[in-house]
């Protein structure tokens, strides 16, 4: 019976953590893009689109697209503002140039319109960016991250691919590599970030009114994270390899953080 019993207790404290769901944050975080409804887009007829963050004064937008089999289209549907795109899986091409999995691009606001097709699908990442004056990056970045060597950070296991740096605004698009067990420091960052696990498994401590919050992220997760969010800690760890793909509109300095303390509301 004693066996029974702690049997049972355990049961509960299972069937409890699944019914819980992810933390309640003030803020976009632990976020299946799965679960999310599928919006219309003008500019892209034809495709399936969850909408992960966006302003609809300035139309700044963060979408993960799906492209069907044979789907054209063009890049020029938003003049003045800026384009990001990231292939999440399957081939797409810009203009004749083609691009696989982990393929990237940058079209700069002013950019003539580019386009764009996908033999047998795929599923992308799609950025329409507010007009920055600031921004002087006026050429497009066409590139496969594959070609790129990930380049070891100040954090044991935590590796970097930059995409994308405008020394102007300090606005920054990369990959972050994360080794199984190995942690992430508190830190924040001086502007906002958003993120979308392209890979892995991943748990992550948000910290909220000075205390932390942790839930886990599967492949297809995303977080729309506040300028000067604390977040990481002890807790924060890839449980199997995990590959971010992470952007920053703004620029921002990153400094980590002794403790997950309370600190005025971010937003």
């Amino acid at each position: 019976m004693a066996i029974l019993r702690i049997s049972c207790a355990v049961c509960v404290l299972i069937l409890s953590a699944c019914t819980s769901g992810p933390p309640k944050l003030p803020y976009p975080a632990f976020v299946q893009v799965d679960e999310l409804a599928d919006i219309f887009m003008a500019s892209l007829p034809g495709i399936r689109a969850k909408q992960l963050a966006g302003d609809p004064q300035t139309r700044r937008t963060s979408n993960r697209i799906d492209l069907p089999p044979e789907w054209t289209g063009t890049s020029g549907g938003s003049p003045g503002r800026s384009l990001e795109l990231f292939v999440i899986s399957g081939k797409m091409t810009i203009a004749d140039i083609e691009l696989g999995t982990g393929g990237y691009a940058f079209l700069p606001a002013g950019s003539l319109g580019f386009n764009l097709r996908t033999g047998n699908g795929a599923r992308i990442l799609y950025f329409l960016n507010d007009v920055d004056p600031q921004s002087i990056i006026r050429a497009p970045i066409i590139i496969e991250a594959a070609v790129l060597d990930w380049e070891q950070t100040s954090t044991p296991g935590v590796f970097t691919k930059e995409l994308r740096m405008d020394p102007g605004n300090g606005s920054r698009t990369w990959l972050l590599k994360v080794d199984p067990g190995a942690s992430l420091p508190w830190q924040k960052s001086s502007a906002a970030r958003e993120g979308y696990l392209v890979t892995g498994v991943y748990q992550h401590s948000e910290c909220v009114l000075g205390e932390a919050r942790t839930g886990q992220y599967q492949p297809g997760g995303y977080f729309y994270r506040p300028a000067d969010t604390i977040n990481g800690g002890p807790e924060a760890s890839a449980l199997t390899e995990s590959i971010w793909f992470l952007r920053e509109a703004q620029g921002g300095g990153e400094e980590s953080v002794p403790a997950c303390v309370a600190q005025e509301n971010p937003l």
